[in-house]
């Protein structure tokens, strides 16, 4: 979860934004799918997830950037849409957007399981296989987070990590998920 919104400096925030999406040679992007970043020369946009409990959100790439939010949940997924040398913008389930250090990510795939519902929100079966009339496995609350696995077909392999108890594995539909694209493609 994150704690203490500020919301001042957006616009600083969305002109770090637009400086960072910028080719450094000036000119314009390749037109593909999914342009490499400059910096680190992987797809931008992506999904990654956080490395740590306590990650501060800032409004632009520097540490000297006020800190607009405290995510405080490790494995959270978020996705990163822009990079400027040691930073990188990103955006949570929510579209709230700012700027970490790249060390405070993490290349780990993860999902949230439909944060878009209500509280009180029906439960999301956890299946067996990929299949809806397979067996379940669980009974999934929205915001649960997930370890992606893999994707094909339009169905997910995922880990609930339990603790103190044994890890759920099994299938979500795709489309149920937030930190996946629709029909991205993962082994």
């Amino acid at each position: 979860m994150r704690s203490h919104p500020v919301r001042r400096g957006l616009a600083q925030s969305l002109l770090w934004g637009l400086l960072a999406a910028l080719p450094a040679d000036g000119a314009s992007a390749a037109a593909t799918d999914q342009p490499a970043g400059k910096v680190s020369g992987l797809p931008v946009p992506r999904y990654v997830s956080l490395k740590t409990d306590r990650v501060n959100l800032r409004e632009g790439p520097s540490k000297d950037h006020r800190t607009a939010w405290v995510f405080q949940r490790a494995g959270l997924p978020v996705e990163i849409t822009a990079e400027y040398e040691t930073w990188r913008r990103i955006r949570d389930a929510e579209g709230t957007e700012g700027w970490v250090l790249h060390s405070l990510l993490s290349g780990r795939r993860t999902a949230l399981v439909m944060p878009w519902a209500k509280a009180g929100a029906e439960a999301l079966p956890l299946l067996d296989r990929a299949d809806e009339s397979s067996g379940v496995v669980a009974q999934l609350q929205p915001n649960v987070i997930a370890s992606v696995k893999g994707c094909r077909d339009g169905w997910c392999r995922v880990v609930i990590v339990m603790p103190n108890a044994r890890d759920l594995s099994g299938y979500m539909k795709q489309e149920k998920l937030w930190g996946v694209y629709p029909n991205e493609k993962m082994e």
